[in-house]
């Protein structure tokens, strides 16, 4: 009877979590929702990339071979940018708005919604926690 050694035993993702493009994914997901943690990659994308890695989509991150890792990891870093770079870039758009003193920058600049949403109600999310609050009348004493 042969010892088998623990690590021989072990998927690839016991060994080492799924690490694609610098993003650790969630091991009890399917592959098509954990490509989605990847900043630039959604779910059209993620089945597009899986289709072109010959993927099944409703496969565990788990259950990934090293080879069919690999293999999306190619595919996402030829396809073009993700994470850093778009991040970088995405900034970058947004400071020349600003820079050029258009509407859509001015509006980043104060921190007001961008797309037309009104802001006399509403808008928290981009306006901040409400300053202030309701003061109490005064009385005057006689």
């Amino acid at each position: 009877m042969s010892v088998v050694s623990r690590s021989a035993r072990l998927t690839f993702s016991e060994r080492n979590m799924a690490r694609i493009a610098g993003v650790n994914l969630p091991d009890n997901k399917r592959v098509q929702i954990g490509l989605t943690y990847i900043f630039g990659i959604g779910r059209s994308r993620s089945t597009r990339i899986l289709k072109q890695a010959d993927v099944d989509i409703d496969k565990k991150v788990k259950d990934l071979t090293e080879d069919e890792a690999s293999r999306i990891r190619q595919i996402i870093q030829d396809e073009g940018q993700i994470e850093g770079d778009l991040r970088k870039e995405v900034q970058l758009n947004i400071k020349r708005l600003m820079d050029i003193g258009c509407y859509r920058g001015l509006r980043h600049r104060r921190g007001l919604p961008v797309r037309g949403q009104r802001t006399h109600t509403n808008a928290r999310t981009r306006k901040g926690p409400r300053k202030g609050g309701i003061r109490k009348k005064k009385t005057t004493t006689k």
